[in-house]
């Protein structure tokens, strides 16, 4: 399976929520350490089942810093972790117990098509990079 090198945020391209995730870490990620890839693509479905997540539910971002992939708000952690400071101290967030913490998760993306349109604006170059 080809995997893009370095580290990867999988998202689902049709949430404005993973969407924003992902420009957000384009905008924040200053070294470019982040390559990106649609949950939707060839590439995506692959890194699901790889991951044991159904390739047809994208309730989760993976997010893979140095080879260790991440889901739920241990992913959101993991990103801000590795794009930094000031971003770097939401990972306060992991003290949050992990079945609370994916609880959590899973009610914002069991929503996500509520709270936020389904049709994303095109992704920027920098993202599309």
């Amino acid at each position: 399976m080809p995997v893009p090198d370095g580290d990867l945020v999988v998202f689902d391209s049709e949430c404005i929520f993973c969407s924003g995730f992902a420009r957000f870490m384009t905008r924040h990620d200053t070294t470019a350490r982040f390559r990106f890839v649609a949950a939707q693509s060839e590439t995506g479905r692959n890194l699901y089942l790889a991951h044991d997540l159904d390739p047809l539910d994208w309730s989760t971002n993976i997010v893979i810093v140095d080879g260790t992939a991440y889901t739920k708000l241990a992913a959101f952690c993991a990103a801000m972790r590795a794009i930094g400071w000031p971003w770097r101290a939401l990972t306060v967030l992991n003290a949050v117990p992990r079945p609370l913490g994916d609880w959590m998760y899973d009610r914002i993306a069991q929503n996500r098509y509520v709270f936020g349109r389904r049709d994303c604006p095109l992704p920027s170059a920098a993202l599309k990079g």
